[in-house]
């Protein structure tokens, strides 16, 4: 992965308009069942941000394609949901995975429209809850007023600290970390809200099993 990650680099640092497309990409194919859940799409979005601080990449593009990518991949999937309904859950390839699909469907029944806001931060169930809160009869509105502020949080923590470690990576002079503090305190919450998310979803499989 890291020989893989290096060429990534060296590759989007002189293609910028590539680098955008795969960022982009990298956060659609997330939301896509079973796929989403083997693509290392945090990983690669963490290591192109770091070519944010030499000016290969800039920040704004480098958000927009990331919020893009995961905004069409979650209503892609949520919209073959909605229109499939709950067979769509019972059918190739879900049908091949099916302890992943009950768990999402129990992280959904559990919390409802938050499950979606959740499952974003959720690298095991964020290729499932879209199509899910689709199959399930989630309307609309309510996947995309709690879908769109997701993404919009989910992909600065995902950016910025990329962009924050290679900046003070770069720095010739001492460290000014107040000026990161706003930063750094949001994507700490983003991530602890994402870590009890898992720790929820891991005790209710666990439960689950033990029933």
């Amino acid at each position: 992965m890291s020989a893989f990650l290096d060429q990534l680099i060296a590759f989007a640092g002189h293609h910028a308009g590539w680098a955008y497309l795969t960022l982009f990409l990298v956060a659609l194919l997330e939301a896509v069942p079973i796929l989403g859940s083997l693509i290392p799409g945090s990983t690669i979005i963490l290591a192109l941000s770091a070519l944010v601080p030499g000016g290969q990449l800039e920040l704004v593009p480098v958000l927009a394609s990331a919020a893009a990518g995961a905004l069409i991949g979650d209503g892609t999937a949520y919209w073959i949901g909605h229109r499939e309904q709950r067979q769509i859950l019972g059918a190739w390839p879900m049908s091949r995975y099916p302890e992943l699909v009950a768990r999402s469907e129990a992280f959904f029944k559990r919390f409802g429209m938050w499950a979606v806001f959740f499952a974003r931060f959720v690298p095991p169930i964020r290729a499932f809850v879209p199509v899910t809160a689709g199959a399930l009869g989630l309307s609309p509105a309510r996947f995309f007023a709690v879908n769109i502020p997701a993404i919009l949080l989910w992909a600065p923590a995902h950016v910025l600290p990329g962009v924050f470690a290679a900046t003070e990576l770069e720095k010739s002079g001492g460290l000014r970390i107040h000026h990161w503090l706003p930063v750094v305190a949001g994507v700490v919450a983003t991530l602890a809200l994402a870590v009890w998310a898992f720790r929820w979803w891991r005790k209710s499989n666990l439960a689950s099993h033990d029933a």
